[in-house]
């Protein structure tokens, strides 16, 4: 697949301009670089005078001396010292001042490959494309944007920018291309949940003279949990195998959330149990597996092993243990655990209380969730009002959940799915009036809810449904499967009414 067929994965959004020149660079960056010329060997003399006990730094003192007086290698030694500064700076701030009062003359520019790279993933780590941008443009300026370095940083910096166009494009001009290169553009991909793109990627870097390392799988394994792809994660699972990095504990942690995120949670605890030296990543995805698939026992009793073993749980291990509690409804259990993370060393977090709102109101013990609420130490999010909501629809509590549904437009005004759901409560009561005033207060916003989608894997290949999509070919054969399903369900004594579908299928997404 060539460079356009593979962009075809990468979703449409407005771009934003990269071609953003140097305007802030002038003749002021110069006369700060020469009153520091004429004041710097004064300083290096001074530091002889008063020296420092450290032997070292006295070294390296006698260096920079020596350098002020030989004329050729000036710049390099400047460059050596400007690097190391750049290499011991955390902040984006800091880093531009050092640019400006160290890098640049009117004659050329001593940046080095280092310091653009440190710069660039500095500007990633802060999300900050206007300053990375920048720093782009000065790699074109002093020719280290064909560095291999450089250029991977680059992709790493747009990529996590959200720019993966860009990220590409920096990937296809390289003239040359290393593990890192290949890897940052797969993480890319990896990161929109491209699987096709992914594999294409990694298909042409199999092809090439190069060889993927650990965190390429790392992040080709993530892609396939992101897009519930099992065969094509048991396909880098066998290469893993192959490769001998299966034995790498990030690796194994990966292949963990990926098989329990496609829904094989017997391979998942097959690879944990023969692990060597399992970290905390290794316990909390294991617990998070058993906690999505509703097993609730053998996540709880995971969780006490771990305690065994002296492993200290955090916020995560807390948070997958809560939310198998809530899936079968344990609330003796759940209270007991959420009181217990104070214990050890734990704060709760949102996520936290909104597992116990889910709790207790699944349980329908609405009442006791909305006091739960009310008394949280911290402000309650849209979705902690959204899953009592959520409760009282499914309990049949109208006030209490006109309540909730209120509270949650105040957080997210913007919510559709929330408008409908409220205008759905006051009509059941006969507040046809308010039931009006939202639904006009919806359209008046321009709101619309977006169709539910679900997805499955057959066969290595990926067939996608959304809700209201009539065009599929297989509809019959679907609708009768449907049909069948709701048949089965009303044989176990679930009563499905047709108006509590609807709107799930509405806020399917929200």
């Amino acid at each position: 697949m060539n460079s356009i067929s593979l962009r075809q994965f990468i979703r449409k959004k407005p771009s934003s301009p990269i071609s953003v020149p140097f305007s802030s660079y002038g003749s002021s960056f110069s006369q700060n670089i020469k009153r520091k010329t004429k004041t710097h060997k004064q300083l290096g003399i001074l530091n002889l005078v008063s020296p420092t006990t450290d032997c070292a730094e006295n070294r390296q003192t006698h260096l920079r001396l020596i350098q002020d007086f030989l004329p050729i290698p000036t710049n390099q030694f400047a460059q050596k010292r400007a690097s190391d500064d750049f290499a011991h700076s955390n902040s984006l701030e800091e880093t531009s001042n050092m640019l400006e009062t160290n890098f640049l003359n009117e004659e050329e520019s001593i940046v080095d490959a280092s310091a653009l790279s440190h710069a660039l993933s500095l500007c990633a780590s802060s999300r900050s494309l206007k300053s990375g941008v920048q720093f782009h443009c000065l790699a074109i300026r002093t020719g280290f944007v064909g560095n291999v370095y450089v250029g991977s940083c680059l992709i790493s910096f747009y990529s996590k920018c959200g720019e993966l166009c860009h990220a590409y494009r920096v990937f296809e001009e390289m003239p040359v291309k290393n593990v890192v290169s290949w890897t940052a553009i797969i993480a890319g991909f990896a990161q929109e949940w491209l699987v096709d793109g992914c594999l294409e990627l990694y298909s042409r870097m199999r092809n090439s003279t190069l060889k993927p390392n650990d965190l390429t799988f790392t992040c080709l394994l993530s892609t396939c949990t992101g897009g519930g792809s099992l065969g094509r994660g048991r396909s880098a699972h066998c290469q893993t195998i192959e490769m001998g990095f299966d034995s790498y504990v990030h690796v194994a942690n990966a292949l963990i959330s990926m098989y329990c995120k496609c829904g094989n949670v017997e391979d998942a605890y097959y690879i944990f149990e023969r692990m060597d030296g399992k970290d905390i990543v290794s316990w909390n995805s294991m617990i998070a597996g058993h906690a999505q698939h509703g097993l609730a026992v053998q996540a709880i009793d995971l969780f006490e092993e771990m305690k065994k073993q002296k492993l200290k749980p955090d916020a995560i291990t807390f948070l997958g243990v809560l939310s198998s509690c809530r899936h079968v409804g344990l609330v003796k259990q759940g209270q007991f655990y959420f009181n217990s993370m104070v214990e050890h060393g734990v704060k709760p977090e949102l996520d936290h209380f909104a597992c116990v709102v889910d709790l207790l109101g699944r349980a329908g013990l609405l009442e006791e969730a909305r006091d739960f609420i009310v008394k949280m130490p911290i402000h309650p999010n849209a979705i902690i009002w959204g899953s009592l909501l959520s409760s009282c629809r499914l309990h049949g509590s109208v006030w209490l959940g006109i309540e909730a549904a209120e509270n949650r437009l105040l957080l997210e005004p913007e919510c559709a799915a929330t408008h409908l759901q409220l205008a759905s409560l006051y009509a059941s009561v006969g507040c046809w009036d308010q039931a009006a005033r939202v639904r006009k207060l919806m359209k008046g916003k321009g709101l619309k809810t977006e169709p539910g989608c679900s997805w499955i894997e057959v066969r290595n290949e990926i067939y996608r449904f959304r809700a209201e999509e009539w065009s599929n070919g297989g509809l019959t054969e679907i609708s009768a499967v449907v049909d069948s399903l709701a048949d089965h369900m009303r044989s176990l004594g679930y009563d499905m009414h047709e108006e509590e579908a609807d709107d799930d299928l509405d806020t399917s997404v929200s």
